[in-house]
């Protein structure tokens, strides 16, 4: 089965497309990481790269944050229109579960603008401060909310790994493991936490 999996919620897009099958074969045939608003070149790119062709593909596996609103939308519209124009499946995928299969031992930080962070709390995404996270000395942080939040962090006895770590990325490699099991994209609800500014200032 081959799935092209995606992530646009954070600052850093990433792709790749990834065969698996049912006998627990699971092969990476391509990555990349850009920004979102190149995301459908990066996905011609992984195609020619593979020597496959969009028909080729049976499934989609897209992130959907918390993150950017903006990310997390242009994400999903690249899946719904993907899906649309190819006849493909898809399943979504939580940005901080991406980021924990990653890097299991860690705790996933993503930012979330206004002084806060999204954060995988007892495998509910959660939205509040830095100051908030329940944090023991020791604890790895990783994603771009504990790279922000880096000083306070470690002062609290964090650890957060190197800028350019693997670790803080949510590498799509990690939605295609995750996904389940594949239904219409255009049923797949972001996951926000919270309502956009325009929406707020409307309240």
């Amino acid at each position: 089965m081959l799935t092209l999996a995606f992530d646009t919620a954070t600052a850093v897009a990433t792709s790749a497309l990834v065969d698996t099958g049912s006998n627990g074969h699971f092969e990476v045939l391509g990555e990349r990481v850009s920004r979102a608003q190149t995301l459908l070149e990066d996905v011609d790119a992984l195609l020619r790269q593979a020597g496959a062709h969009p028909s080729d593909l049976d499934r989609l596996a897209v992130g959907l944050g918390p993150g950017s609103f903006t990310g997390v939308r242009i994400g999903l519209a690249a899946a719904r229109g993907l899906a649309l124009s190819l006849d493909l499946p898809g399943s979504g995928v939580s940005t901080l579960a991406a980021l924990a299969a990653g890097a299991p031992e860690a705790l996933p930080v993503v930012d979330a603008k206004r002084r806060e962070v999204f954060a995988l709390l007892g495998g509910e995404p959660r939205v509040l401060t830095p100051l908030e996270l329940p944090l023991d000395r020791g604890t790895v942080c990783v994603g771009d909310g504990a790279k922000r939040y880096r000083q306070l962090l470690e002062e609290r006895g964090a650890i957060v790994p190197l800028d350019d770590d693997e670790r803080h990325l949510p590498r799509a490699r990690f939605h295609a493991a995750l996904a389940g099991e594949s239904g219409p994209v255009d049923e797949l609800e972001p996951l926000y936490l919270r309502m956009p500014d325009a929406d707020r200032s409307l309240g």
